[in-house]
């Protein structure tokens, strides 16, 4: 898959998203749209248990959140954020979400998601899978290596000394663009590590999962990763 981004789609990208869909509503897409919200974005959210399931966390965010299907939710986004068991990605809608950047928080659990064998030899990424599932959408990693408490905690004014700096990949310039834009406005450096291919490198049990890091520690540690 080649890059395809460029920098007039980027920008009409950018200046149009409005509306950030999420498709899981957890800990990681609960607090990525309790900072979506906070910086003046739509949110709609959904689960796999319904819309009604979400009617608490839909009040405590306010009125630019509602809850929807994951169908109504991915149709309504500009920018739609995956944020479900890698078990479940099966399930994720792929015609509401065609021509879209969508964000993957996903990681691999096999306690969790089961063995999955292009994974386990290495052949594969899992946001690589995502891009598989959805092949008219831009995906690019996000949100994957931080606690989920963290996203609204550690984020800091750019320029700001060791600010804390998160990963990125896709096989689209555009969309990684994206979502190095959102971690700047919820108070994030960004490190691009290239298409989905390299983004093992910031998967479990990799020297940059799950630590607060500065840009120039995060470098280090992408560069230390092993297959």
């Amino acid at each position: 898959m080649s890059r395809v981004g460029n920098n007039i789609g980027l920008r009409v990208v950018t200046c149009s998203m409005t509306t950030i869909g999420f498709i899981g509503a957890g800990n990681i897409g609960s607090q990525v749209a309790r900072a979506a919200v906070a910086r003046g974005y739509d949110v709609v959210l959904s689960n796999s248990r319904g819309p009604e399931t979400l009617a608490a966390l839909i009040e405590e965010l306010g009125p630019k959140a509602s809850a929807a299907t994951p169908a109504e939710a991915a149709e309504a986004g500009d920018v739609v954020v995956v944020t479900v068991p890698l078990k479940a990605l099966d399930t994720v809608p792929v015609e509401p979400l065609a021509g879209k950047v969508v964000i993957d928080t996903n990681n691999y659990y096999f306690e969790r998601d089961g063995h999955i064998e292009s994974l386990d030899s290495k052949q594969a990424t899992v946001s690589g899978l995502l891009q598989q599932h959805l092949p008219t959408s831009r995906v690019a990693k996000g949100f994957n290596h931080i606690g989920s408490a963290e996203i609204t905690t550690t984020g800091s004014p750019a320029g700001t000394p060791d600010r804390r700096a998160l990963a990125t990949a896709s096989d689209f310039d555009d969309a990684a663009q994206l979502v190095t834009d959102l971690y700047d406005e919820f108070g994030f450096d960004t490190v691009n590590v290239g298409p989905l291919s390299e983004s093992w490198r910031i998967e479990r049990d990799t020297p940059g999962y799950g630590i607060r890091q500065n840009r120039e520690q995060l470098v280090d540690n992408l560069a230390k990763a092993q297959r």
